[in-house]
């Protein structure tokens, strides 16, 4: 999606003119349906700036123009881009606008740079890198720029920096990415002229801008497709921003915490599709690869049977198994037996271990206890069952009581939900988790449907799942699961005779998520939980309603073989109010995890009418644009009337 698109100019024009703030701030209430014109007048000097640069004889009258490109499947931004032809080849020029007046350079990792933002200094990525990213990013999703060989040619425009001697901005640490995408800064003006110039000689003969909004969206890379490929050295996840940021505070902590013996902890807080894991694995492999013992750990099984399972003859057996351990292997470690371990989906942490819950003290203790240097991913609204106690409040106390720093983060890039941040917080509005600035705003991209139908549900998930093997069914766990004569899917799990439906519980508990014929079984909480699918659909049970318009629970209607709320009834005997209170946020807490499954798209059908009606409205309300429309009325069609 870009927000304003012109010829070169047409763009020259409505700055002069003094028309580019209007346009831009009608272009994003059309598309977006949120924004201020203050935000846009701060856009104002540097887009003033790029008229004066796209002022120039020799860049094409007919090049073409755009501002505020979406990149697919992430929640990012590219400022600026010139498209045009060299005489050869299509390219397109992607310009980074940095406001920045003063920069410190960080020699200690890689591709970062301290600036003055919000009131104190920063740490972010190098202007070079974010514009190289941004380029890869895009290069990576979109498949007309592939295929059609749109060459992308990223740099930085610091318009209020002036370089001087010796310029951190320039430092010979940066040398690579600077390579990549030069950066240009106050009285460069020329030279940034002369570097679209060699790119953009003729104007945009193919319509490039709209090959590239219209582009079709290549298929993201699953984790768990990517991790072999990973291990042996390849770079399959370009990490932007603040991920890039995290990432290289805790390699270099790591790094520092065996060299020093000075114990350490790391927690990187983020919501779904945010990276975490993306981040950890890279982690696992870089670190592995220093020569260090470094482990993943998980509470949850299904994340580590599949990673398994991915590697499965590519390293020995014996291999695999030292690097993927689940949260309870801990209890009887030494001090610091282990160099680094990192704790992903670290909100699922218990205090006890072992079958029984017999075992040991506390996970977080144990984990810190056993280990120089640890970081926990953590999202503490994707705690899904009693025992779960993992939180940054825990993680600190256990930290400082074992005489280790602590070191904070937070993420906040958007990579599943088609990289919508809107669908997220519309989602926990919707389902009352939060009230948020989202209440009919869910982004514009990602692909959500109330279905009145399971049936229909299940063959569109079937059949999207033909492309690739990544598509899912999965449902709230409301129906018994039977642990013994479930040997094939003949045995009906999940049955609601009044839609004449019936689908199996998942099988296999370990690869369910990867098997090529599970597509028509239903995962649970249990097994999808860590994992991302390009499309699910999602059977919404009886556990969660509407009434009068509020979104209530009912942890009675949870299966008995459900271990989620274990202990709920003794404690209801003990004190109700409690009991009913941390089942209502495990149960809303479950269903925002399995409907944040999808990178693409999240189809759902309530087993409650008016909890599907209330879903409904609330979709209609968040369709406030007119190219939404196709999309229901296809989604209608092939799914019910809504």
């Amino acid at each position: 999606m870009i927000i304003y698109e012109a010829t070169k100019m047409e763009f020259i024009s409505d700055v002069t003119n003094e028309l580019l703030v209007e346009r831009l701030y009608e272009s994003y209430q059309n598309k977006i349906g949120r924004t201020s014109k203050s935000e846009i007048q701060s856009w104002e000097n540097s887009l003033q700036r790029m008229s004066n640069v796209m002022q120039d004889k020799e860049i094409p009258d007919d090049s073409a123009v755009a501002i505020e490109f979406k990149i697919p499947n992430t929640s990012k931004r590219v400022d600026f881009l010139v498209a045009g032809h060299d005489g050869t080849e299509d390219h397109v020029v992607i310009v980074e606008l940095k406001q920045w007046s003063e920069v410190e350079k960080i020699t200690s990792k890689d591709a970062l740079v301290s600036t003055y933002l919000g009131g104190g200094n920063r740490t972010v990525t190098h202007p070079s890198y974010q514009a190289w990213s941004y380029a890869a990013l895009i290069h990576d999703f979109n498949q007309n720029v592939q295929d059609q060989h749109i060459l992308l040619n990223p740099c930085a425009y610091l318009h209020n920096y002036r370089k001087s001697e010796n310029d951190p901005l320039i430092d010979p640490h940066y040398t690579d990415h600077l390579e990549k995408a030069p950066v240009f800064a106050k009285g460069e003006i020329q030279k940034l002229r002369d570097f679209i110039k060699k790119y953009v000689r003729f104007g945009d003969r193919n319509q490039l801008i709209y090959q590239i909004e219209h582009g079709k969206i290549r298929p993201s890379k699953s984790l768990q497709d990517s991790l072999a490929s990973m291990l042996k050295g390849n770079e399959e996840f370009v990490l932007i921003d603040e991920q890039k940021v995290f990432y290289e505070d805790a390699f270099l902590l790591a790094l520092e915490s065996i060299k020093t013996e000075k114990k350490r902890g790391m927690v990187i807080e983020g919501g779904p599709g945010t990276g975490k894991s993306v981040m950890a694995i890279n982690l696992l492999v870089n670190l592995i690869n220093q020569e260090l013992t470094a482990l993943y750990v998980s509470k949850n099984s299904a994340p580590r049977n599949v990673y398994a399972s991915k590697l499965k003859g590519t390293i020995k057996k014996t291999q695999i198994d030292n690097l993927f351990k689940g949260s309870g292997s801990f209890t009887e470690s030494e001090k610091d037996e282990f160099d680094v371990l990192i704790i992903d989906e670290a909100h699922r942490l218990n205090e006890k271990s072992g079958l029984y819950s017999n075992l040991g003290e506390n996970q977080i203790k144990e984990v810190i206890h056993a280990s120089k240097f640890t970081i926990f991913f953590i999202d503490e609204n994707q705690k899904v069952t009693l025992k779960d106690i993992g939180s940054i409040d825990l993680i600190s106390k256990y930290t400082k009581e074992l005489d280790a720093e602590l070191i904070q983060g937070k993420l906040v890039s958007q990579f599943r939900c088609d990289g919508s941040d809107a669908y997220i917080a519309w989602l926990d509005d919707v389902l009352q988790i939060r009230e948020t600035a989202n209440a009919n705003d869910r982004g514009i991209d990602y692909d959500f449907r109330v279905c009145d139908d399971p049936n229909a549900m299940l063959r569109e998930i079937e059949e999207l799942n033909k492309k690739n093997n990544k598509s899912r069914m999965l449902a709230g766990y409301c129906w018994e699961w039977p642990t013994k004569g479930r040997k094939n899917t003949l045995h009906k799990d999940i049955e609601l005779p009044e839609h004449n439906f019936e689908i199996s519980w998942n099988l296999s508990d370990s690869i369910w998520a990867i098997e090529q014929d599970s597509v028509s079984e239903a995962g649970c909480i249990h097994t999808s939980q860590g994992l991302e699918f390009d499309y699910v659909g999602v059977i919404i049970g009886p556990d969660i309603s509407c009434r009068d318009g509020h979104v209530v629970t009912d942890y009675t209607k949870r299966a008995k073989t459900d271990q989620s709320l274990r202990g709920i009834k003794k404690l209801a005997k003990e004190d109700l109010e409690k009991a009913q209170e941390l089942a209502d946020q495990i149960i809303r807490n479950t269903y925002r995890t399995l409907m944040t499954r999808g990178m693409k798209g999240c189809f759902i059908f309530c087993t409650d009418p008016e909890l599907n009606k209330y879903f409904k409205e609330r979709l209609k309300k968040s369709a406030p644009y007119e190219d939404l429309s196709p999309k229901v009325e296809v989604a209608a069609e092939e799914l019910g009337k809504y």
